[in-house]
């Protein structure tokens, strides 16, 4: 598998003009302020401070890029929800988000972060529906899974994996994941693998149909 441990820093934008050029693979990691987006990151990747996670809500500001050895990308964009920001800047990076969803050719998925003690919230509603617009496949992250017990952390990945097929078919998936406990790391490892790698996304078209 891919050694996602050789990744850096590239770059940080707060608009489209400022991003990378359009080229190779990319994906992306969104998910509600509070919801374990650093943490997860930090996870795949077994690079601890990498992403930087924060008590504080909405700390990630800017849409920022890491660049693995081969070129591919991860780009970790804004925190949205409950972010204690003045509303126009919420504005712009919501703004910022689905323009970039939209028109970013590059970008292969979008890992979709959301605790599962309040998964699918209105505003991960409003992201997986901008992703299904785009046809963008997504993947679901429900951290924090170690909060709950097996059998209720199993009753919820079952609750929102029926949510997902109801919004998209077979191009939203799903899974349980704990940062702390690395809980479903390899899963969502080969995940972001099969996305940066064009083979790979060739493999699962081909088992999908």
């Amino acid at each position: 598998m891919k050694d996602f441990r050789n990744v850096s820093f590239l770059i940080s934008a707060d608009r489209l003009r400022s991003l990378p050029v359009d080229s190779g693979a990319e994906v992306a990691f969104a998910g509600r302020s509070n919801s374990g987006k650093s943490s997860a990151i930090n996870a795949i990747t077994s690079r601890k401070g990498l992403a930087r996670a924060s008590r504080t809500p909405g700390r990630t500001q800017l849409i920022n890029f890491f660049v693995f050895d081969d070129g591919t990308r991860l780009v970790d964009l804004p925190g949205y929800g409950f972010a204690r920001v003045p509303e126009a800047i919420r504005r712009h990076w919501g703004k910022l988000i689905g323009e970039y969803l939209a028109g970013r050719d590059s970008l292969k998925g979008v890992f979709v972060i959301m605790d599962v003690r309040h998964p699918m919230t209105d505003f991960d509603q409003q992201l997986l529906n901008w992703c299904a617009q785009a046809g963008l496949p997504c993947h679901v992250l429900l951290t924090k899974s170690d909060k709950l017990s097996r059998g209720a952390a199993t009753q919820v990945l079952f609750r929102v994996r029926k949510q997902l097929e109801e919004l998209s078919g077979d191009l939203f998936t799903v899974q349980l994941f704990s940062a702390t406990k690395a809980m479903g790391w390899d899963d969502a490892r080969t995940r972001l693998a099969r996305w940066l790698d064009p083979g790979g996304l060739e493999d699962e078209s081909v088992a999908a149909h």
